[in-house]
């Protein structure tokens, strides 16, 4: 049953199989239960956890309860224990691009901070944006989170200007991108128009680029620091096993 059960997973297309674990989310979580690996943002338990992935499915990585992945899972780590942002006594502003579920109620949620989710589609956004071209005034926000969005922006000089713009002096954004450590310079083919052989070259249909180690070059340039924070190095490995985090993923911390 276990390996039908896989089988059947790896088949389902994952924006199918996305909406389908939002429903079947509690289900799943009781039939996963078990102690083999935990998902740190709700510090339940499984015995495994979903596969998941465009082109090809990689496994222990969709949480059953959360629905987060190693990113998400990495940036609440880093986010708890290395800055104040769950306990500072000042109110933050936050806003946050293509806010995911696994952390939106919970951001929502925090007194502490004053939450506004940004996305043109996303039915969770409180303004719908584009990236580009924010409706939001110079120097207003203390943090900033991105996850996993430059690589769907043709233009990404612009987006990242805009995000450096609205950023405020001293504040923090936290872009994430999917990203090939291996590849000095980013490599983007514009006269790739084929979906299925865009999602080959780049992981999925809709990435217009795929980022190399000059990424975070490209943000000084805007004008941040950036930290590459490679924080599973900082983390015992057996929590990185335990959390299902992708090894050696740098969290790119960049300051105004």
């Amino acid at each position: 049953m276990k390996k039908l059960f896989k089988i059947i997973l790896n088949t389902i297309p994952r924006p199918i199989l996305i909406r389908l674990s939002y429903v079947a989310r509690p289900i799943l979580a009781l039939a996963l239960k078990g102690d083999q690996f935990t998902d740190p943002i709700d510090g339940k338990s499984f015995k495994s956890f979903l596969p998941y992935g465009y082109e090809k499915q990689r496994a222990n990585v969709l949480s059953p309860s959360t629905l987060s992945l190693e990113r998400h899972r990495l940036l609440w780590l880093y986010l708890k224990n290395e800055t104040d942002f769950f306990n500072a006594t000042e109110k933050k502003k936050v806003l946050h691009f293509a806010p995911e579920q696994a952390f939106y109620k919970l951001f929502r949620n925090q007194k502490n901070l004053d939450y506004t989710t940004t996305d043109l589609f996303s039915p969770l956004a409180d303004v719908k944006a584009d990236i580009c071209d924010l409706p939001f005034k110079d120097n207003s926000y203390d943090v900033i989170l991105c996850n996993h969005v430059l690589e769907h922006i043709p233009d990404d000089t612009k987006a990242m200007q805009e995000l450096f713009r609205v950023l405020k002096p001293g504040g923090m954004a936290i872009l994430q991108i999917p990203q090939e450590l291996d590849r000095a310079t980013t490599f983007a083919d514009d006269s790739i128009t084929d979906q299925k052989e865009r999602a080959k070259i780049f992981g999925q249909y809709d990435h217009v680029r795929i980022y190399g180690r000059d990424y975070f070059d490209k943000l000084r340039s805007i004008g941040f620091t950036v930290i590459e924070e490679d924080y599973t190095n900082k983390i015992a490995p057996e929590l990185v096993e335990k959390y299902c985090l992708a090894k050696s993923e740098i969290i790119p911390v960049c300051y105004k």
